[in-house]
């Protein structure tokens, strides 16, 4: 990648990961004012839990979508960790295609429920559904363009990301 838009996406990642913070400090923020107004003044406040949940909500796959690296992710390490380098890149390719080929294929339907969610609005703070479940079309595209990123990466014989669990930490 050249060292230009490397460094733009570098700068976005950082935003990313500026957004998520801003979502666990409004998690912490509104958790503790919950138990202030429950456990001091004994007057619960029912739009917490709201906010609590859609922040998590969206902390979980705004991360998943744009801040965790490769090597960071789920995977069966004592396999892939034992596996040439070649074989690692087969898998990521079979791997990258298929979950490509299901988020492409359900994001219509994702796309066309979380529409349809307009017509339900929360609880408490009255906000329209599919606002809140938004953040999971953001995930799916996000998705897809990560792994056709990774399944071109692989293609190309980009080496695959380190799996060792006992060199991570380093």
């Amino acid at each position: 990648m050249p060292s230009n838009l490397v460094k733009v996406a570098r700068w976005l990642r950082r935003r990313a990961e500026n957004v998520a913070v801003a979502l666990l400090t409004l998690m912490f923020a509104t958790f503790i004012l919950q138990i202030f107004f429950r456990y001091v003044l004994d007057d619960p406040l029912g739009w917490s839990e709201e906010v609590i949940i859609t922040a998590w909500l969206w902390t979980v796959l705004w991360g998943a979508a744009f801040i965790l690296d490769e090597s960071e992710e789920i995977r069966f390490d004592i396999l892939y960790s034992n596996i040439s380098e070649n074989t690692r890149r087969i898998f990521t390719v079979l791997t990258g295609v298929a979950l490509v080929l299901l988020y492409g294929i359900s994001l219509p339907a994702a796309y066309g429920y979380v529409s349809f969610m307009k017509v339900e609005h929360s609880a408490y703070l009255r906000v329209p559904l599919n606002w809140m479940y938004s953040i999971f079309i953001v995930f799916t595209v996000a998705s897809i363009g990560r792994y056709c990123w990774l399944v071109w990466r692989a293609v190309h014989g980009d080496k695959s990301p380190a799996t060792d669990p006992a060199r991570l930490g380093d």
